[in-house]
């Protein structure tokens, strides 16, 4: 079995498993989830196979990540 790729676009990291695109978004109230889209059905339907299967998340310290920006909360960003 062969690993998915991964490629940042515009901002987001996607991911492919057979014929869907996976993408991490973030809600109105800043929760992040993934969402995905498909080729037809059929390739939905096998994607949420695998979630509903099993799902593994390792930390693997070989991958280099570029750390997300702490969010600027100051009231007026002009400010020091």
């Amino acid at each position: 079995m062969t690993e998915p790729e991964t490629i940042e676009f515009k901002g987001q990291l996607v991911g492919r498993v057979g014929n869907c695109q996976l993408f991490v978004r973030t809600d109105a109230e800043g929760k992040k989830h993934f969402e995905s889209d498909c080729l037809d059905k059929k390739a939905r339907e096998e994607l949420n196979a695998i979630f509903e299967e099993e799902a593994i998340l390792r930390i693997n310290p070989k991958v280099i990540l570029e750390p997300e920006p702490e969010p600027d909360t100051r009231f007026n960003p002009t400010e020091s």
